[in-house]
């Protein structure tokens, strides 16, 4: 069956490769005269390719003579001619479709081809790589055949003002992360005034590394955010609290009969990666304090800094999730491993890790959204890496730990009384009852954790 589905997707594969081979035949069938070409002449060519695509030809009908010219390019700037497999992978990306290609096929070459067909009506073309790193190397490796066509090139990196994103975007073709043009179109997109937007309208992009740009970082949602203007004293405050020792509720017999364990101060979930206290943790902190109930709604705010600063302290762990550099909490990309450099927790998590490393506590943000609302909720500056549940869900729930109580309650009777209905005359030894429960428990606290939530991404407004 497999090699049935394996040979049909090679032969698909195979059909679709044939169909582009005719056209690599007419690029190579203009190699002859293209070569004989000055470079004067050859950014000419570019120059009257470019008149007919402004003029309405269509893309495709100029595709041939325009990789033929961007691989001679390639031979006399860089000293590489594309092969065959490099232009049928340019012909792809053109398509708009992926193009698979293995280590060492030349897929930073390949890419010049469609961006410099793309480029010619002059709306401009985007290529997006993973990091500030690839793309300024690839634009300046690449941009050199670029620049010999006569086209020019733009760089998007951290560090540039309105004026300069300006520039880079208005070039032919603009090489940035996805990060870079994300936070740019929202940007733009809370201007007041036109003239104040950086980016054209969108036209075309290449994306280096799609799985995990598209995949992997698509779970980073780009927010937005403002300098808020609450006080940090309280991220100390539950630090010290933390600081007092809490202690973990476990499971103990007790939960057999679908109750929870209460000897201790706080409950981790696992599979939700969230903590929540106890009536005994409740208590200790009313006391702390000195709050008569924390679970009032004037409470909210304090209640949700102290799970910060619990979750910071049990959850978050430091050279591994974060490190400590020049006095700044600085974020490990859970992908790659590097440092996320300007970049921060939500819902107050950044803050509540600096109180735990004893560094400077910085200000919450005022999220936005794309249309430059205020969202509020205290979201920091520069990168969320936020929660698993909706946005507009309470960041924690004082009853958390009582509701589970009652959905345990519901599903012991349920599991009861499906084992009266369906119970076998003969069931094996060791299956069902109590100690199939305590197995089933067992294998979920053996359970490794099923991934981190999603993070979220955001910048400050500069």
């Amino acid at each position: 069956m497999f090699d049935f589905l394996k040979n049909l997707l090679k032969t698909s594969n195979d059909s679709q490769i044939r169909k582009l081979q005719k056209t690599v035949e007419q690029i190579n069938a203009l190699e002859a005269n293209t070569k004989k070409l000055t470079d004067d002449q050859m950014r000419e060519k570019i120059a009257e390719l470019r008149k007919r695509a402004q003029g309405g030809e269509a893309l495709d009908a100029l595709l041939p003579e325009t990789y033929a010219l961007v691989r001679e390019a390639g031979v006399r700037v860089l000293n590489q001619r594309a092969f065959d497999v490099q232009l049928i992978g340019g012909i792809v990306l053109h398509q708009g479709r992926i193009a698979e290609m293995r280590t060492g096929e030349g897929k930073t070459l390949t890419a010049t081809f469609p961006a410099v067909l793309n480029a010619l009506p002059g709306k401009g073309v985007h290529v997006v790589t993973v990091n500030d790193y690839l793309a300024k190397f690839q634009s300046e490796w690449m941009g050199k055949v670029y620049r010999f066509l006569g086209l020019t090139v733009g760089l998007i990196v951290h560090d540039l003002d309105a004026a300069e994103r300006q520039v880079a975007y208005a070039a032919d073709i603009t090489y940035g992360t996805n990060n870079e043009f994300g936070f740019d179109y929202l940007r733009d997109n809370m201007v007041t005034y036109k003239e104040r937007m950086v980016q054209r309208p969108l036209n075309f992009a290449i994306v280096d590394e799609v799985d995990s740009i598209l995949i992997d970082e698509a779970r980073t949602p780009l927010i937005i955010s403002g300098q808020g203007d609450k006080s940090t004293e309280l991220y100390n405050r539950a630090n010290q609290f933390i600081l007092t020792g809490l202690t973990e509720a476990k499971e103990d017999k007790e939960d057999r009969e679908g109750g929870l364990a209460v000897e201790g101060d706080f409950l981790r979930d696992e599979k939700d990666k969230t903590l929540s206290l106890t009536e005994r943790g409740v208590r200790k902190a009313e006391r702390f304090f000195g709050v008569e109930n924390l679970t009032d709604p004037e409470n909210q705010e304090l209640y949700h800094h102290i799970l910060g600063a619990l979750r910071a302290h049990k959850m978050m762990k430091r050279d591994v999730d974060y490190v400590v550099k020049d006095g700044q909490v600085v974020i490990v990309d859970e992908f790659t491993g590097r440092l996320m450099v300007g970049r921060r927790y939500s819902d107050g998590l950044h803050q509540a890790i600096e109180a735990k490393e004893g560094v400077k506590v910085e200000r919450e943000s005022k999220r936005h959204d794309r249309h430059g609302q205020d969202r509020g909720g205290g979201v920091q500056r520069h990168l969320q890496a936020g929660r698993r549940h909706h946005p507009h869900q309470p960041a924690h729930d004082p009853q958390r730990h009582e509701r589970r109580r009652v959905r345990h309650d519901e599903g012991q009777v349920r599991r009861h009384h499906r084992r009266d209905r369906q119970a076998p005359r003969h069931r094996p030894a060791g299956a069902g009852g109590h100690g199939l429960r305590r197995k089933e428990r067992a294998a979920q606290r053996h359970a490794g954790p099923p991934g981190r939530g999603a993070r979220g991404a955001e910048r400050q407004v500069p």
